[in-house]
């Protein structure tokens, strides 16, 4: 069976994680009006094709079930996990795939490939962990071209769910790492005026683009790894650019996607510099 160059693209390997994955995607395409979720299963080893064929039918048919109005293909190829699906990005709009691999038979297992995926596909991914239904889209942006992508992608996911967008800049006061003493009140109140400056420009143009959706700026002092993981405990999706830290010299966002997708407490969607082709576009 061959598989359209528009949908969404879903690693399974039998584990609930893959499950939990593959359940996502559907959903997601029905939001955004993808007519079609492809469901992949990775196999080097043919004399398993048949159990491979099983396991993946029988999951595709448990989230049919949940979401009749989306169609889901199937698939199983070679190849190794990771290097199947980063190949698979050059022609597809979005990947997803589980926070964790394994528990599944020999063969078609995932194993731990999402950061792998997440950090080399040409397409944005999502790795999906504790799937939530409610709360804000929360974006991690810092100036740079990825961060520009990343909120591109997060206003159309806050628009097609109909609701919040929170958009977090983390910041620290430019100097040595090993520095003995603590930043002086004037630096710091220096730098949080820049970090505020800086994300109102970035978010300027925005709410002319998607006036549905409403939008709060978040500020913060701090590592933004363990910042964003902490704001995920309430949120439904994390989008964060991959390889930022542009702007301004105290700015913190950097490749945090890695660190990000191994702490976060919801989905995580790692965007590159590049033109996504995920989403709704609007001029």
């Amino acid at each position: 069976m061959t598989w359209d160059e528009g949908g969404i693209v879903v690693g399974v390997d039998g584990s609930e994680h893959s499950c939990a994955a593959l359940d996502w995607a559907a959903a997601e395409a029905d939001l955004l009006g993808v007519p079609r979720v492809h469901a992949f299963a990775i196999n080097d080893f043919p004399s398993r094709d048949e159990e491979v064929w099983t396991v993946l039918r029988t999951v595709t048919d448990r989230v049919r079930a949940e979401h009749p109005a989306t169609e889901i293909t199937e698939m199983v190829t070679r190849g190794r996990p990771a290097s199947a699906l980063i190949e698979m990005s050059e022609r597809t709009r979005l990947i997803v795939v589980g926070g964790r691999g394994g528990g599944s038979p020999a063969g078609m297992r995932l194993g731990s490939v999402s950061t792998k995926v997440a950090t080399h596909a040409r397409c944005p991914v999502v790795v999906v962990r504790e799937p939530r239904a409610r709360g804000p889209v929360l974006v991690g942006v810092d100036g740079s071209e990825q961060s520009v992508r990343a909120l591109q992608f997060a206003f159309e996911a806050a628009a097609a769910r109909r609701g919040e967008l929170v958009a977090v800049q983390f910041w620290d006061v430019p100097g040595p790492e090993l520095a003995i003493a603590p930043p002086l009140r004037d630096e710091l109140d220096l730098a949080r005026s820049e970090s505020e400056r800086s994300l109102a420009e970035q978010l300027a143009g925005w709410a002319e683009r998607y006036p549905e959706v409403p939008v709060s700026r978040v500020s913060q002092w701090g590592h933004p790894v363990f910042g964003l993981a902490d704001r995920t405990r309430e949120a439904q999706l994390l989008v964060v650019g991959h390889r930022g830290r542009g702007g301004f010299a105290g700015l913190l966002l950097g490749s945090v996607a890695a660190g990000v997708i191994l702490h976060a407490h919801c989905p995580v969607a790692v965007v590159r510099g590049e033109e996504h082709r995920a989403g709704h576009r609007r001029a």
